[in-house]
Formats: structure tokens, C-alpha cells, sequence
């Protein structure tokens, strides 16, 4: 496998970043009265390196410092997750990206709401078996994830690296493999479950792979992937946010989370143990595309 490409744009996001996370310290300083913990319980529902990232947050002095009292539930399924959400058995989710959120809020009555976001990371086209996009075959199999919203990021994504082409309307947060409008090389496209595709990565030719999931199978898409996504308006969609039951979204409490979130530790931690590939994004949701 070979780096395909570095972008400057991941540089310019770090530093608008790193420019926030002044804003955000000011907010901390003003609010560094340690405060007595032993009260509410936040359950924070999460998976894989989110859930890390989490786990180390909430055992920090600054946590305790804002009287947050985190406790961290690993659920490994989004759509398990955003449901224990919806009943309010998780009160803050930590895991999906904008996209994925809309697309389920679509399906089940605009019921969550984000309440900030933290980072956005790179997809990344993947094999075992060549070394580069050019050496794909004519009808190789491609595994992508089989969610909505990841199903038409890996499309975008293939149309990127120019294996397809897709209809002028395609709908980032719905598109789908109907919207194929060109397929030069004949690939059959594998819808699979998204946390499954490194598994089935040593049986087929290409997959997209979300930076969380190959994480976890220690995959590093800045180096290992033959492309991963430009920064650009269209993965403005893929930006991750904190999730609430839509009538715990002024919910202050939960909102300092966020700000948590952005602290320099937070950052120092995630850039030592994460290698760049978690870019710090911090603005407000009312930005985020609709």
C-alpha cells in the first residue's frame, strides 16, 4: 500500500483549530473552581478510539474541574448506540459523523440533535492486493460500507479517485449505487456492515474503510490508504459531532462536553496516540451544512 496523497487543506483545518482552541481555553479558565463530581452521571455512549479518547478525558482533572461525572459505555453499533440515545439509557453519543446522523435522524423523526462537534477524519480506499488504483483489474470487487451515509461517502470517494462516475444530483447523505452514471472497469460493488469491511479486506480487491473503523484493525489511512478524501465541502457532511435525544439539546450540563472536548490536552492526546488522523474541528453546528 502507498500514501496516494497529502493535502494541504488538513494543514489550514489544524490551524483554524488550534486558533479555536484559544477561545476555548479562555471559557476554562474562567470555570477552573473544582466542583463536586458525585452528583449527575453523564453516560456517554461510545466505540472503538472514540471511546478511548473518552475514557482518558473523563478521568482528567479538567472534567473534574467543569463537574462533569463521565462514564463511558462502549456499544459497538451505531445505529445500537444512536437507539439507546433516542431512550435516553445513553445520554451524549461519540461516534458519527454529520452525515450518518442526518440519515438516521431521516428514518426515525429528526429525534436526536447534535450539540457540538470535535473532529473529522479521512475515508480511505484500501487492498491487500495492489499497490496502487491503476493496477485494479476489470471487475474488481470493491467492499463499502452499507450504512446511507457511509454508502455515499465510499461513492464519492470512488468517483474521486475517477473508477466512477455519479449523477449530477447525487445525494451525499442518500446516495446510492443507482446513481452509478459510469463504471469504466466493470466493478461489482459489496455493500458490507461498516465495522466489518477491514475483515473481508483480504477478500476483495479495494474497500473503503471509515478512519474509526481502521483504527481499530490498525490501519492509518494518511499512510496506508492508495487515497483517502480531500478536505472540501462535500466532507463538511463527514464531520463528527456529539449526539443528545433531540429535548436534552439545551441541556448545559452536556454542552460543556464540547468545550472539554477542544481543551489542548484533549488535542495533545489524540495527536500522540492518533498520528494526524483526526483533525480537530471546532464550530459551531449551526454551521454545518444542512
Amino acid at each position: 500500500m502507498v500514501n496516494y496523497m497529502k493535502n494541504n487543506k488538513w494543514i489550514v483545518l489544524t490551524i483554524i483549530s488550534l486558533l479555536s482552541v484559544v477561545s476555548c481555553s479562555s471559557y476554562f479558565k474562567k470555570n477552573t473552581t473544582v466542583v463536586d463530581t458525585e452528583g449527575q452521571v453523564i453516560t456517554l455512549g461510545s466505540t472503538g478510539s472514540d471511546a478511548q479518547i473518552w475514557k482518558y478525558i473523563a478521568q482528567s482533572d479538567e472534567a473534574k474541574h467543569l463537574g462533569l461525572n463521565i462514564k463511558v459505555k462502549e456499544i459497538n453499533d451505531g445505529v445500537a448506540l444512536n437507539r439507546a440515545t433516542l431512550d435516553k439509557e445513553i445520554d451524549v453519543n461519540a461516534f458519527q459523523s454529520w452525515g450518518y446522523l442526518k440519515a438516521f435522524n431521516q428514518l426515525n423523526h429528526n429525534q436526536l440533535a447534535a450539540i457540538a462537534t470535535t473532529y473529522l477524519e479521512p475515508m480511505g480506499l484500501y487492498s491487500k492486493k495492489y499497490n496502487s488504483l491503476k493496477s485494479l483489474p476489470e471487475n474488481a470487487v470493491v467492499a463499502i460500507p452499507n450504512d446511507a451515509a457511509n454508502t455515499a461517502r465510499a461513492l464519492r470517494l470512488l468517483e474521486q479517485s475517477k473508477l466512477i462516475k455519479l449523477s449530477d444530483h447525487f445525494n451525499s447523505i442518500t446516495g446510492n449505487i443507482e446513481n452509478i452514471t459510469s463504471n469504466p472497469k466493470h466493478l461489482v460493488i459489496r455493500l458490507v456492515e461498516g465495522s466489518t469491511v477491514p475483515r473481508v479486506l483480504g477478500d476483495v480487491d479495494l474497500a473503503a474503510i471509515g478512519n474509526t473503523v481502521a483504527l481499530d484493525s490498525g490501519l492509518n489511512v494518511l499512510t496506508q490508504s492508495l487515497i483517502h478524501e480531500n478536505v472540501s465541502d462535500n466532507t463538511a457532511q463527514n464531520i463528527n459531532v456529539l449526539v443528545v435525544n433531540r429535548s436534552r439539546l439545551n441541556d448545559e450540563t452536556f454542552k460543556k462536553l464540547g468545550v472539554l472536548y477542544h481543551q489542548p490536552f484533549v488535542e495533545q492526546y489524540i495527536q500522540k496516540n492518533f498520528a494526524g488522523t483526526k483533525v480537530d474541528v471546532n464550530q459551531p453546528v449551526s454551521q454545518l451544512p444542512e
